[in-house]
């Protein structure tokens, strides 16, 4: 995949990648709202023999790049015949509250639904994530459901997530 919109492009990440996924995956800050606070503690070797068996039919990891510098990272895998599972993460702390995730997510979608056929794409998010929440409801995603003290996080907390779901005919090409 290649997307790209003025200065922010989406490409498939490339086993070249590996030891900027590792550096991000390994940082318990960037990793925090996943339920890793200390990181996955994770190798760029482990990483690069993952990201060859990524395919367009059944998983894509993806970067983000802003004038050609990476800043996080995106995400998206088959559930079913037409419904995609995304996510996103922008890893530059700097990058960050500057609009760039309503346009990444707005370009994944877009390529989604347009490209790839997808009719519905799904994604969750820890309830305590309220930006994120009020960038998906603008995107037009409708929650579908809480899951209350649904999985622990690296420390032994209970996490809660909110999921959503965005079909075609409800969001805007």
């Amino acid at each position: 995949m290649y997307v790209t919109q003025e200065n922010l492009s989406i490409r498939s990440a490339l086993p070249g990648d590996a030891p900027q996924l590792c550096a991000w995956w390994n940082d318990g800050k960037v990793m925090a709202h996943a339920g890793f606070p200390n990181g996955l503690g994770t190798t760029a070797r482990r990483i690069r023999v993952s990201l060859k068996k990524d395919s367009d039919e059944a998983c894509r990891r993806l970067i983000i790049e802003l004038d050609g510098r990476p800043i996080g990272e995106m995400n998206y895998r088959r559930k079913d015949g037409r419904t995609a599972e995304i996510g996103i993460k922008i890893c530059d702390f700097g990058e960050q509250d500057k609009g760039y995730g309503s346009t990444l997510l707005r370009m994944l979608i877009r390529a989604l639904f347009g490209d790839y056929g997808y009719e519905r794409i799904v994604l969750d998010t820890n309830v305590n994530n309220l930006r994120a929440q009020h960038v998906y409801e603008k995107l037009g995603f409708r929650r579908v459901g809480v899951r209350e003290n649904s999985w622990r996080d690296q420390l032994g907390r209970w996490q809660s997530a909110v999921d959503y779901e965005l079909t075609k005919e409800n969001f805007e090409l």
